[in-house]
């Protein structure tokens, strides 16, 4: 038979809590409460703890960094501390340094071949003047003069910044940095990326002054071009990085220039002369 319980039953489990209770504040007893402004005091220096926190990891600061320059001639193989390789090319100067949230390299001039070793939570950045790559895992290549500056990608997935612009790069892809602005995506040879390692230097329709700068990290001393329209012209072929007087010899076979060699070595090209 069903009905309301009755109310001797509510008196008796309040008392029972009660008695629980007051068991439990002898056993374990509180703290004192404290003061109203020690608790402010306490709840800012947490906030600012976290935002100092915050602002840490915002900036990203570097705890480590190194530092690496080749002379002409020179290439060097560089293993870092997480599992990548870097081969730095003849006359370059790379700086690698390691971050809270990034592992970052900048290329300040030259040529070198990343194989990043994969770190999802820690990206591999490379700052190249105009240009600025981000990778997670993969082999390419930076080769850069100046603010000129080409990408090319052997393995995996390159993203290329420059500006305001971007470009995603997949294996057998480069892109060119010039005068600030990226260039279309072009088609690249994947076998053929870090060939310099091997002394060859290929050019498909490289400009001039582009294949000057490659060059001119073999030779020791100054090449200039001299006169309008020299800059663009096209080569194309596969050279020995070893042998560059020889290239030099070539150009004027192939191209309407003139070079001339001084006693000290330093080479000028010029544009010939029609008769």
């Amino acid at each position: 038979m069903s009905g309301n319980p009755r109310p001797g039953k509510y008196i008796e489990e309040d008392q029972a809590i009660a008695q629980l209770r007051e068991a439990l504040k002898q056993r374990f007893p509180m703290p004192d409460p404290a003061p109203r402004k020690k608790r402010l005091k306490a709840t800012h220096v947490g906030l600012l703890s976290l935002a100092l926190l915050a602002g840490v990891a915002w900036l990203d600061p570097a705890y480590h960094s190194e530092h690496y320059l080749t002379q002409v001639g020179q290439r060097q193989t560089l293993q870092l501390a997480d599992g990548s390789q870097v081969a730095l090319d003849s006359a370059s100067e790379l700086t690698v340094s390691w971050h809270l949230l990034s592992r970052r390299s900048e290329l300040r001039r030259g040529q070198a071949l990343f194989e990043v070793s994969p770190r999802v939570y820690r990206p591999f950045l490379v700052d190249a003047g105009p240009a600025q790559v981000r990778v997670v895992g993969t082999r390419f290549n930076v080769s850069r003069q100046g603010d000129d500056v080409r990408v090319t990608v052997a393995e995996g997935r390159v993203a290329v910044r420059a500006g305001e612009a971007s470009s995603l790069l997949e294996s057998g892809q480069q892109v060119r940095v010039h005068a600030g602005r990226l260039e279309p995506v072009a088609r690249a040879d994947a076998g053929e990326v870090g060939a310099w390692r091997n002394g060859q230097l290929i050019f498909e329709s490289t400009p001039l002054a582009e294949v000057i700068g490659v060059i001119q990290r073999y030779h020791a001393q100054p090449i200039r071009l001299s006169g309008p329209g020299l800059d663009s012209l096209p080569v194309s072929g596969v050279f020995d990085s070893g042998h560059v007087d020889r290239l030099l010899a070539l150009l004027p076979g192939i191209l309407p220039l003139t070079v001339n060699t001084a006693a000290d070595g330093s080479v000028l090209i010029t544009a010939r002369v029609k008769k």
